[in-house]
């Protein structure tokens, strides 16, 4: 009776697994992009049951372990380097100087929520030098703006589709710009925020929809928004952040090819998943919030703040610029395929790396 409820389960850990090494752009195939650690979590159940519960000795049971076992590993290795048994990707911070030191929150607020103070609270304690919400509309503006005395310097495109987006800092903000790279309803921000001790850094903060049968049926629209900014921050001189919900998770072959792309960097490496949705589900999150950036800075701090009431997590990370240290920091490299790639993806949507802002030093 076990043989053929562990040899069902196997077949669909397979077919998971498999599925998303097509290229295919479909929702129903990139969103498998999202649960691997739920599918290694299964498989390695699954594995256990096999060892446990089935004849070691038949030819079946072997097949069964063999494919299991594969599965589990390709699973793991996506979700290890988010784990503290991989090296560092960023090195931690060892200047003090807090004149060159960047502190951002990010935080999907959700349309719906109205905890206004819930995130008022957290920006209060936490004093990022800036932050940016996402899916804030109109009214979350009107609370946001009381923190107007403080955070002087600001970029509002309150919106009620759940692609509203606001950037607040301490630090002045120049040659800023709110597109709508891919859709025409929904925003990105780029500007040049310029540090205390006057460096300045080139943003982006980016919300592009996601693959999903209430949003898209495919995932051309994200994933070209996501590689023409890279293809623009490429190679740059200038320290970059890229952050915001990219609605793909850290390990999603997208996320990947951006990372390779950009030439930035992500400070989870080896630190955590820091798991930013489902705030509501335990069983079932993943990180969707992010902040990559240049070989520039060093890591500070990172951390997942606490829920709000919205159905994300806000992320709070600490940069310190630090190009001396920096400068051996490796991420990954693109090759001749994944620029191959990289082409094919941005080729899908009407736009290119010309048209992404590039807020000038």
């Amino acid at each position: 009776m076990a043989f053929p409820i562990l040899a069902t389960l196997v077949v669909l850990i397979a077919l998971a697994t498999l599925v998303p090494l097509s290229r295919r752009t479909t929702w129903l195939v990139r969103d498998l992009d999202f649960p691997r650690l739920q599918i290694a979590a299964v498989a390695l159940a699954v594995l256990v049951a096999q060892l446990s519960l089935l004849d070691l000795r038949d030819y079946e049971t072997v097949i069964l372990l063999a494919i299991t076992l594969a599965c589990l590993a390709y699973q793991a290795w996506w979700i290890i380097p988010y784990t503290r048994v991989f090296p560092n990707e960023v090195k931690a911070a060892v200047s003090g100087d807090r004149d060159e030191r960047l502190r951002i929150l990010t935080a999907n607020v959700l349309a719906p929520n109205h905890n206004a103070e819930g995130l008022l609270a957290l920006i209060r304690e936490h004093r990022p030098d800036i932050f940016v919400t996402l899916e804030s509309d109109a009214w979350r503006q009107r609370h946001l703006d009381t923190l107007e005395d403080e955070y002087c310097h600001a970029m509002k495109c309150p919106l009620d589709n759940l692609y509203g987006m606001h950037v607040y800092s301490k630090l002045p903000l120049e040659d800023t710009a709110i597109q709508f790279l891919v859709e025409d309803d929904i925003p990105s921000m780029h500007a040049m925020i310029v540090l205390e001790s006057g460096r300045k850094v080139r943003m982006h903060f980016l919300h592009p929809a996601p693959p999903s049968p209430t949003e898209h049926e495919e995932s051309t629209e994200r994933d070209a928004e996501l590689l023409v900014v890279a293809r623009s921050v490429a190679d740059l001189d200038t320290p970059v952040v890229v952050a915001g919900d990219l609605n793909d998770v850290a390990w999603s072959t997208t996320t990947r090819l951006f990372r390779k792309i950009s030439g930035l960097l992500d400070p989870r490496i080896g630190r955590g998943m820091f798991n930013t949705f489902h705030a509501g589900i335990p069983l079932f999150r993943w990180p969707l919030d992010h902040l990559f950036h240049s070989k520039h800075f060093t890591l500070a701090h990172i951390q997942r703040l606490p829920a709000f009431g919205s159905d994300h997590f806000p992320m709070l990370v600490e940069l310190a610029y630090d190009r001396r240290h920096g400068a051996t920091q490796e991420g990954l490299e693109a090759d001749a395929e994944d620029e191959a790639l990289a082409d094919e993806k941005i080729a899908a949507e009407p736009v290119s790396e010309a048209d992404v802002h590039e807020p000038q030093a």
